[in-house]
């Protein structure tokens, strides 16, 4: 474990760490917190989505033209495992990632006001509400203040690591409520990846979203020996809709540094993905199963005995928005990358990292 923290450092609240079964070596609380000697390996890359080319102003990240990201912060209430964004906190960080995160956020919010193009903006990080609450009420108040930006998100795993950071301040709750109108919402995008992280504890401190007006949305990824079974799943959204909180994104592990233990290949993913929705809802399973590449966001369409087919949900380039992709099944392949077009014009330069 200590020399996994060497390279991927190890963070948790107690809270969190009081949900871990001890007794259980396979436990996915501590599989997705504690460090595993699995984690040192060489494969992957340290930017998979290859995000620094989408870097326009210092924390500012504008890959599709009405959406900007702003990295408010490398700080997290707790480091996954799984985190895609090692690159912040990993040791002997490579060059210019600091310049990644909006230090100087007036400047970020410079850039925002200059182009009217973007209609919502996503705060990420790092976690937002790890920020004092004066901060976050300053960067919410500004962007409200852009007349263009119609919605704000909120990307945060805090619900998930300290409830206790939300139910013991108010002021936080008061702050979106000022910005959060019935015509422009602040949304809360949080992040559950397992039933046993859905405590009275964190649906309760999810609750004051909701229960505030404040519309609360979770995606995750499926994680190997963690959440990729049809029953953790089902359990998994039932409970999340039962709480008031709408599914929005089942993600594929992007090939980080450090990763590949927790991936799960495309095939099986909606496979399993495909077993729980027979069993869910229509409103449980809202969601879609998609990979976050360097070239869009995409969505897996479907898989049959001969080919798998994607969809480019959201595309870098905005001559492939909504292009269909169809490409041969590789039941071995894990990402984008992996898969061989049936078409070869199909498979353009820009699918490589």
């Amino acid at each position: 474990m200590a020399a996994v923290a060497n390279v991927f450092p190890f963070k948790a609240t107690e809270y969190y760490i009081s949900l871990i079964d001890w007794d259980d070596p396979n436990d996915p609380i501590r599989r997705i917190i504690v460090p595993h000697r699995a984690e040192l390996t060489e494969d992957g890359h340290l930017d998979p989505s290859n995000e620094a080319a989408n870097c326009v102003a210092p924390g500012v990240q504008h890959k599709y033209p009405h959406t900007a990201l702003v990295l408010t912060t490398s700080n997290c209430a707790g480091f996954c495992r799984y985190c895609f964004r090692k690159r912040f906190f990993i040791s002997g960080k490579h060059d210019g990632v600091q310049e990644e995160i909006a230090h100087d956020i007036d400047a970020a919010l410079s850039y925002i006001a200059n182009h009217s193009e973007i209609t919502n903006v996503l705060l990420t990080g790092g976690d937002p509400l790890t920020l004092p609450t004066a901060r976050i009420a300053y960067i919410l108040s500004e962007l409200r203040d852009i007349a263009h930006v119609g919605m704000i998100r909120i990307g945060t795993r805090v619900p998930v690591f300290n409830p206790h950071r939300i139910l013991g301040d108010p002021e936080l709750i008061n702050v979106m409520k000022q910005v959060s109108t019935n015509q422009r919402r602040v949304y809360i995008v949080t992040h559950f990846d397992h039933p046993r992280e859905l405590t009275d504890l964190s649906i309760s401190a999810v609750a004051e979203f909701i229960n505030h007006g404040i519309p609360v949305l979770n995606q995750h990824p499926i994680l190997a020996g963690i959440n990729d079974d049809p029953d953790t799943l089902i359990e998994l959204y039932r409970e999340l809709t039962a709480a008031g909180v709408a599914t929005y994104y089942l993600f594929l592990v992007r090939p980080t540094i450090g990763n590949h233990v927790f991936e799960v290949p495309i095939v099986r993913a909606y496979q399993v993905l495909e077993e729980a929705k027979r069993r869910l809802s229509g409103i449980d399973k809202r969601l879609r199963l998609v990979m976050s590449h360097a070239s869009g966001k995409i969505h897996v369409v479907g898989v049959d005995t001969e080919y798998i087919y994607l969809k480019y949900h959201r595309a870098r380039d905005p001559e492939d928005e909504g292009r269909i992709l169809i490409c041969y099944r590789n039941d071995d392949a894990y990402w984008l990358d992996d898969l061989q077009p049936v078409h070869s014009s199909e498979h353009p330069g820009h699918w490589k990292h």
